[in-house]
């Protein structure tokens, strides 16, 4: 059990310094210190830092992309869907945000040996929302455009909320999420298309 508590402690503390200071710029050192244990017996647990953040990784990816598969599969309307799949990407990066930070922004720097892994699991989560979109595209809800670059878009707007968002904010999480799912739809929705508004009012 000690072993266990140690090491679920070495990966939260690690997630929280990549973040505040990136993976390049933390050392074996000084996530030792912060966790307060020697060097050695972070290497007992992690036989590099590449390896660290590759767990880290595998494991934000892997608590939230059932969920996501699960909205993406739901018997409701593309718009419904993506909307929930926004308020679940948001909120899940706020109540996880050293994680999920460290997903979005850290990645880049895993070894070759680590990034292909990495890779395909990101792909399969952001295949998730691509299938929505293409989804509301062929339904007629959504605006025919890219794919892919809205989906890409979708979630970078959403993960831009990892740069910013404060517990002492304005707002709380689950109303930035909300608005952020709102902002999702409007934005890839038909309706919104240059003279809608125009046409259905016979202008």
């Amino acid at each position: 059990m000690e072993e266990r508590t140690t090491r679920n402690r070495i990966l939260e503390e690690a997630a929280g310094l990549f973040r505040r200071e990136g993976f390049n710029g933390a050392s074996m050192q000084d996530l030792a210190a912060v966790v307060g244990i020697t060097k050695s017996t972070l290497y007992h647990h992690f036989p590099s830092k590449q390896a660290l953040l590759s767990e880290i990784l595998e494991l934000t990816v892997g608590r939230v992309t059932p969920a996501l598969e699960a909205i993406a599969e739901a018997d409701l309307s593309a718009a419904a869907r993506l909307r929930q799949a926004a308020v679940r990407h948001v909120v899940e990066l706020i109540h996880d945000q050293d994680n999920v930070a460290c997903f979005i922004e850290e990645g880049r720097f895993l070894a070759p040996e680590y990034r292909q892994s990495h890779i395909a699991k990101r792909d399969r989560y952001e295949q998730h929302f691509r299938r929505i979109v293409a989804d509301g595209i062929r339904a007629g809800e959504f605006r025919q455009m890219d794919v892919r670059l809205a989906s890409q878009a979708v979630l970078g707007m959403c993960n831009s909320v990892a740069a910013w968002y404060r517990p002492d904010g304005d707002f709380g999480p689950d109303e930035i999420a909300e608005q952020f799912g709102e902002l999702a739809v409007r934005a890839l929705s038909s309706l919104a298309e240059p003279g809608a508004d125009r046409a259905d009012r016979g202008w």
